[in-house]
């Protein structure tokens, strides 16, 4: 895996998967000598800073069945417009199923949202304040004050996400002290949060007519 910053302000991310044997290999297709890969099969993406794809290719440089298993790779173009943080593995997952692509450069779409994340870190979102990657506070297109502090108030990214960055483990304690025992919003608090909002703006509306 490997991120490139683009001069246009555009992210690359490339995912190469490669394998060889240590002699010669018989194929259906014929035989592979030591030493040629197996397989050679790239995926590669431009992303913008909010994470949403704006290309995609994929090339399948090495294969078990030469041009035949290259035919999927225009397939991988239905990636763009997804965005990498947003039900990228399930979406793609879904629009890239079965004989639709090719199961190795499927598999490799898993890891891309970890590679940008890694890469954003620190040079296009900041890991110490609130906020998810590419929705940050102070990047936010909206004007809404009450967005912006609402974005504010949200942990990090990354906490709550694995055992050494739990809300009550020693290095949220140690780095984060602001969140150390914070307990996640679950799905039941925020459904309240939408229905008192629609409350809200529902006894405004008569006021605002007059």
């Amino acid at each position: 895996m490997e991120a490139f910053e683009r001069e246009d302000g555009l992210w690359d991310i490339e995912a190469c998967l490669t394998d060889e044997k240590p002699r010669d290999v018989k194929l259906a297709a014929g035989v592979r000598p030591q030493g040629l890969p197996i397989h050679e099969l790239w995926l590669r993406i431009t992303i913008d800073r909010t994470f949403t794809i704006v290309d995609a290719e994929a090339a399948s440089e090495w294969a078990p069945y030469a041009g035949l298993c290259a035919a999927s790779n225009p397939a991988y173009r239905a990636l763009i417009g997804l965005n990498l943080v947003q039900n990228f593995r399930r979406e793609s997952s879904r629009l890239l199923a079965g004989t639709t692509g090719c199961t190795h450069i499927t598999e490799l779409c898993a890891v891309l949202p970890t590679a940008a994340i890694q890469a954003f870190a620190g040079e296009v979102w900041n890991t110490e304040k609130g906020g998810a990657p590419g929705k940050s506070a102070e990047n936010s297109a909206s004007n809404n004050a009450a967005d912006k502090a609402a974005e504010i108030d949200k942990p990090p990214f990354q906490l709550g996400r694995c055992n050494a960055l739990r809300f009550d483990g020693e290095a949220v304690r140690q780095y984060y002290p602001r969140w150390f025992g914070h307990a996640p919003r679950g799905a039941a608090d925020r459904i309240v949060d939408q229905d008192n909002s629609k409350k809200a703006g529902s006894e405004a509306e008569p006021a605002q007519r007059n």
